[in-house]
């Protein structure tokens, strides 16, 4: 059975059943709606990494001896710059506490100056002497803060867990993937609420200041400001159904195609909780992405239902008849959308693949709420005499805009339109060679830099010589490594050449600190502040280190080399990475193997190389999916190149963007060239659609371009300038990432708009030649 046979099977029997198929769509509706109410932000740890990439490997390995990457920092710090104060220890102590017993924080990994495991050693007339920094006995007067003061520099923590002035207090946590309360992976959103309630709005003061940092709180700052989302939501509505009354001078024809995109994201969001997924931060932006799609679509109908109606068909047939021509490319486009999306999977981090099935999910059914339900419902309308008359008027100025732009069709202005194309392809592909993989600034990326999250970031890293920014090189040798010089040599070495990488703020392993060791035991003499050649000594020197420092395993065939990086920006990982690399080649053999990586910089690192090695297997997915639709549907490799050629430029210029905007490609900007493409070459396929089967027939190509532009033209520049104008208003979200996402797809929406109706007829132009010649 041929394609026009199916269709027109498919439509007799959707039309003669239209009652039944509305009650269909309303229940479906309905029970999706229900479903879509339940449906929460869900944001987890494990799934921002990329887990099968060899770093994570080494991460997962020793995770459980080491801890993870999702950790959290709070810096308490006193408003006068001395912590040294009775208010003060007092408010850090209770802290501490809460923290400890706050659930979802391995407790065993909570460090600050009250934490037993942080101690003091020093050399004394009969040996050695140490103890807990704050002993047990610890009263916060003179003498006992005073006291503390002298155990703290002692202990080798100023720095780490009290700021280089004094200033400021670090408690630092790990967080457990799964919350032992609830027996289930753990909300991170809700944790983050959690320390805002219970830590910064109960200790906070005007005396004491707390700042947060980490992935949750990080992700629990992204939420809250998701939720200014759904304002933005509500405008990119409005000014859509203003513009479509604008359009089509008709209250009804802007309700329909509105309210079935609507029922296209109430349907995906619907899907999504009966499939057990929730809704990522970072896909929040999706749902109007879909909404947007199936505005265009929809109006794609609604101007072809409402010139068949201005031609003197009744409504149902009119309906009929849009169906009948929409639905193969309306449904190759989408499609090609939704393969488009789907390629998105090859990417093994869980917020992309996530991504991929919220988006082709929501695509996928705009295929049956615009496509099916909204000819349907049109098929009911009553058109008024007045709109018919409207509808049926000559537009001589219209038709004379579109035999202008029909000169594009004609050799002589296409030369002059590719060349152009060609100049603007050869700039954006030297510009998009630029393009960094991960993050270009310093604090989170996806929050402005005034954000509190950021401005915390910068508080913590200026006053501490440690961040959040850490990467852990895992030494991975023979158990008792400790007690072999030539081992813990090489460790050492690694580490002093480390620490003149550009980029490495400081650096702490088990040799250098057992070079202390060794020194307190000779006196403190730092001439002794070498590793012994001695086993006895070297003994002597590394067993007061304890595994809960986090510097060695139970049996010491694990050292970690914990490097604090100046911050997470891609140049600086990656240079970092690149000497790791290096230098652990040189020093290492088959019993000493330097490992990369874990830590928060680690996981950047293992995320950076993943979204790097994706980027082009992505896009070859993505339009080989899509020129395997055209070439279905069009039959015709002249119409394919065509359709696709101006996409990739458009790609390449969007990608030339990033760079000029200083816009890495990380986890949450690498689906946005995916869903660029995706929503670009609707505008291609339904104008060239229109013109195949009038060149095929042997109309010239400008006289085909000029139909199809009186058929298509409206609808094509009306959803490219009100879809720009929706997602522009992004700029104002209190998020960054949507802030660059909404000038992205505004460049994407208008560029493709322009592709379709520049480019493309200049390329029709010299690939198909007039017969009438």
């Amino acid at each position: 059975m041929s394609l026009n046979r199916l269709v027109n099977k498919f439509e007799y029997t959707l039309f003669r059943h239209r009652a039944l198929v509305i009650v269909a769509f309303l229940l479906a509706t309905l029970f999706l709606l229900f479903k879509a109410t339940s449906i929460k932000l869900d944001a987890a740890f494990t799934k921002n990494i990329p887990l099968k990439h060899e770093y994570m490997q080494t991460y997962l390995r020793h995770a459980q001896d080491f801890g993870g990457a999702n950790n959290i920092l709070i810096s308490l710090c006193d408003e006068s710059g001395n912590i040294f104060n009775a208010g003060f220890f007092n408010t850090l102590r209770q802290t501490h506490d809460e923290l400890v017993y706050t659930s979802g924080v391995d407790r065993v990994q909570v460090k600050s100056l009250f934490s037993p495991s942080t101690r003091f050693v020093e050399v004394v007339e009969d040996g050695f002497a140490g103890g807990p920094v704050i002993p047990a006995d610890f009263v916060a007067d003179a003498a006992g803060l005073a006291k503390v003061k002298e155990n703290t520099e002692k202990a080798g923590v100023v720095g780490r867990m009290v700021a280089d002035d004094y200033s400021c207090a670090m408690i630092s946590a790990q967080l457990l993937e799964v919350d032992p309360d609830t027996g289930e992976k753990l909300d991170t959103i809700n944790f983050a609420s959690v320390l805002e309630q219970n830590i910064r709005s109960k200790y906070q003061s005007d005396s004491t200041s707390v700042h947060i940092i980490g992935f949750a709180k990080m992700v629990g700052d992204v939420a809250d400001g998701a939720k200014g989302v759904l304002v933005f939501f509500a405008i990119a509505i409005a000014i859509t159904s203003i513009m479509v009354l604008f359009f089509c001078r008709s209250v009804m024809l802007t309700i329909l195609p509105i309210a079935c995109s609507l029922i296209a994201v109430v349907w995906q969001m619907g899907l999504l909780s009966a499939l057990g997924f929730g809704i990522d931060p970072m896909s929040i932006l999706v749902p109007f992405l879909v909404f947007a799609i199936g505005v265009s679509h929809g109006v794609q109908m609604i101007n072809s239902t409402g010139k068949r109606v201005a031609a003197g068909m009744n409504a149902k047939t009119a309906a009929q008849a849009s169906f009948r021509k929409l639905l193969v490319p309306g449904g190759v486009a989408l499609l090609s959308d939704t393969v488009g999306f789907l390629t998105l999977l090859i990417i093994e981090i869980g917020v992309i693949r996530e991504l991929a099935i919220t988006a082709s999910l929501g695509v996928a059914v705009i295929i049956l709420t615009n496509l099916i339900l909204l000819p349907v419902l049109m098929s009911f309308v009553k058109f008024s005499n007045r709109y018919k008359e409207r509808a049926a008027a000559p537009t001589p100025k219209t038709d004379k805009i579109w035999f202008a732009l029909s000169a594009f069709a004609t050799r002589k202005y296409a030369a002059v339109i590719l060349l152009i194309t060609a100049a603007l392809f050869v700039f954006g592909y030297l510009q998009s060679q630029q393009v960094k993989i991960g993050d270009l600034h310093a604090g989170a990326p996806a929050l402005h830099e005034d954000s509190r999250y950021n401005q915390d970031t910068f508080l913590i890293t200026d006053r501490y010589a440690i961040s959040v920014d850490y990467l852990n090189v895992m030494v991975e040798t023979i158990p008792s490594a400790c007690t072999e010089h030539d081992i813990m040599a090489k460790i050492d070495t690694f580490q002093w050449l480390m620490e003149n990488v550009e980029g490495v703020q400081s650096a702490v392993s088990l040799p250098s600190v057992s070079k202390t060791i060794n020194a307190a035991f000779n006196e403190g003499n730092v001439k002794w502040r070498s590793l012994p050649r001695n086993t006895q000594s070297l003994v002597q020197a590394s067993a007061r280190v304890e595994t809960s420092t986090g510097l060695l395993n139970a049996d010491c065939s694990v050292m970690p080399v914990i490097l604090f990086l100046q911050d997470h920006k891609a140049e600086t990982i990656e240079r970092v990475v690149s000497a790791a690399k290096k230098y652990g080649a040189e020093l290492g053999d088959e019993q000493t193997r330097f490992m990369l990586a874990s830590g928060p910089a680690g996981v950047m690192a293992a995320t950076n190389e993943a979204v790097s090695e994706a980027q082009q297997p992505m896009m070859w997915y993505v339009y080989g999916a899509v020129i395997l639709l055209c070439l279905l549907s069009f039959r015709s490799l002249r119409a394919t190149i065509s359709v696709i050629l101006p996409l990739y430029v458009v790609s390449v210029l969007a990608t030339a963007l990033m760079t000029k905007l200083q816009i890495g490609l990380t986890v949450s900007t690498l689906p946005v060239i995916a869903l660029g493409v995706g929503i670009g070459v609707d505008y291609g396929i339904y104008i060239l659609s229109n013109m195949t089967q009038m060149l095929r027939d042997g109309m010239p190509v400008r006289q085909a371009y000029f139909e199809a532009l009186k058929e298509r033209g409206s609808a094509v520049l009306f959803t490219g300038i009100t879809l720009a104008i929706g997602v522009s208003t992004w700029v104002f979200s209190a998020l960054k990432f949507q802030v660059d996402m909404g000038i992205l797809l505004t460049f994407m929406f208008i560029v493709n708009m322009l592709g379709a109706i520049l480019v493309l007829p200049a390329l029709a132009a010299f690939l198909w030649r007039d017969k009438t010649k």
